[in-house]
């Protein structure tokens, strides 16, 4: 009887254990469910209005990346302004409400910065980009290269203005290349780089400089060639939070989106590299 009693003891002792077990097993499990919901609910907390003004090269990327953060973060309502870096920046200077500025070029960060009208400390290269001569698609052309735009080979060349960065990028080049004089008088000016795409697929001009992201997206042209090495400065794009963003929880939860792998796979996708 003594022993019998014994065995069942130990059975329900073992039965507690492995009760034990389990029930800590459940614990985890547990856990973890509760810190995705967590996870969960503090991007859920995200909310708001913001306002980004990018530069027109990144219409495309940008487009389809809004879409891919709303599905993450739906309460925030995201506001996009495009055109070139230059007359954006002008309009912040003038008092144009705006809570995130991404650059095509240093330049325009940097007068803001210097002016104060961005948080330094949230300013991060985003971007890499490339420059490159394109013609009409269906037109028959003679030249191969940069240098052949200063000769009797091209008659019309669209670039952008002095106040756009790819016009100031074709600059930097054409006078590397020492035939800035001779472009001058032959450039069709576009006041941002959608607009010398524009040229070039009416076929208003015989060719245009603007970034191999917007070659790739466009119809009816085709890239001649990249611009020569050491041509130009590095095409780098910069963000960062304005002073006056009355939102800053969400514009820095956005610029951080745009260098997570979501973001990337469709910067990528255009043909802009990221930067370091």
């Amino acid at each position: 009887m003594k022993k019998f009693v014994a065995l069942v003891m130990t059975v329900l002792a073992g039965m507690l254990i492995l009760s034990g077990c389990v029930s800590t097993g459940a614990s985890s499990s547990d856990s973890e469910n509760t810190s995705l919901d967590t996870a969960s609910a503090e991007s859920s907390n995200i909310s708001g209005e913001i306002t980004v003004f990018a530069a027109a090269s990144l219409t495309e990327a940008l487009n389809e990346i809004h879409k891919a953060y709303n599905e993450l973060y739906p309460d925030v309502t995201i506001v996009l302004n495009f055109d070139s870096s230059g007359t954006l920046k002008t309009q912040i200077e003038q008092g144009a409400e705006a809570d995130i500025f991404i650059s095509a070029a240093q330049k325009q960060m940097n007068g803001l910065e210097e002016s104060g009208y961005i948080k330094a400390d949230t300013r991060k290269n985003i971007l890499i980009n490339k420059v490159v001569l394109i013609a009409p698609e269906n037109k028959d052309v003679l030249f191969d290269r940069f240098e052949d735009c200063a000769t009797d080979k091209v008659s019309l060349i669209a670039i952008g203005n002095q106040d756009v960065p790819v016009g100031q990028y074709a600059e930097e080049i054409f006078t590397n290349l020492n035939i800035w004089e001779n472009i001058q008088s032959k450039a069709s000016l576009g006041s941002n780089v959608k607009e010398v795409l524009s040229q070039v697929e009416n076929e208003s001009v015989d060719c245009g400089v603007v970034y191999s992201t917007d070659a790739k997206t466009a119809n009816g042209i085709k890239v001649i060639c990249e611009a020569p090495e050491g041509s130009h400065s590095p095409v780098v794009y910069p963000a960062a939070i304005l002073e006056t963003s009355e939102n800053t929880e969400a514009a820095q939860n956005f610029i951080e989106f745009l260098t997570k792998e979501t973001a990337k796979e469709k910067f990528e996708a255009v043909g802009f590299t990221m930067a370091e």
